[in-house]
């Protein structure tokens, strides 16, 4: 009898090894009775599976077997995020070379520090210093100023006052000795100013000279005002220019008029126009 078998598609079929006398085959093993040989070929032949078939068959029956569960434990766990930090202290202890560079960093920013902390006391020492030095050249020059104003010297009696009348070293018969001094004739209350910086040792009357002022300049210099009418500074320190009386006619004169004595150190006297001269002052 006829095999009404067909091979599905794409199937292709395996030769099977019949057996004699089994199953209806002819016992020379050429086929069931009846059948022709080449249908008979075709019906033992086992169905092959094509190759392009197979792998999805595979992963379709391990899907069914494994299920979500299966694949989702199969499947490595994502490894959790790790955020940045937004410092670094962390990669530095992580990283020797990043850690010894923040130390030399530091160091060097210490350093630096105390660099321009020296500098600003070396800077605020010498502005100091310099502050000190311009206070005593401020002193100094004051000093100078006062020392000079100090030896500035002034005429007796204002320029437009007096003539003279008399020099140093005159001989004449109404004076014991040679002249001694300066004569500066003026009307007599006219202001006798001191010469210079001084204070005044003595005041009063003084027989030939009249009334007599003796004023003491800083050097030891004695300057003898004579023939006064009147005394205005009797003592204490005066200053050049200032008054300290009034020209005169008392003791042994001829008429009014400022008898002026330079005595340095007090001793003897000496010509007061050329010591005035001197010091550049011209009676």
């Amino acid at each position: 009898m006829a095999s009404t078998h067909t091979p599905a598609a794409g199937i292709q079929l395996l030769d099977h090894p019949g057996h004699p006398g089994h199953d209806g085959f002819e016992p020379d093993g050429t086929g069931p009775l009846g059948a022709a040989p080449e249908a008979e070929a075709n019906r033992h032949r086992m169905p092959r599976q094509t190759r392009g078939a197979s792998p999805l068959l595979g992963v379709t029956a391990v899907a069914a077997t494994l299920g979500a569960t299966g694949f989702a434990s199969a499947t490595p766990a994502a490894a959790p995020a790790v955020e940045a930090p937004d410092e670094t202290p962390v990669a530095l202890a992580a990283d020797p070379g990043l850690a010894l560079a923040a130390r030399i960093q530091q160091q060097a920013d210490s350093q630096r520090t105390a660099a321009e902390e020296t500098a600003r006391l070396q800077a605020a020492k010498e502005a100091e210093a310099k502050a000190a030095a311009k206070e005593a050249e401020a002193k100094k020059a004051a000093a100078e100023a006062e020392a000079k104003k100090a030896a500035a010297l002034t005429l007796p009696v204002a320029e437009s006052d007096y003539r003279l009348s008399a020099h140093y070293g005159q001989s004449a018969r109404y004076w014991a000795h040679l002249h001694t001094g300066l004569d500066f004739a003026a009307d007599t209350g006219t202001p006798v100013m001191a010469i210079g910086q001084g204070v005044i040792t003595s005041a009063g009357w003084s027989g030939s000279y009249g009334y007599r002022i003796v004023e003491t300049l800083p050097d030891g210099t004695e300057i003898w005002y004579c023939h006064l009418s009147s005394i205005i500074k009797g003592s204490g320190s005066v200053t050049g220019g200032q008054q300290i009386g009034k020209v005169g006619a008392t003791g042994n004169v001829t008429g009014p008029h400022l008898h002026l004595e330079v005595r340095p150190g007090g001793g003897a006297p000496v010509d007061p126009e050329s010591w005035l001269q001197q010091r550049g002052v011209n009676p």
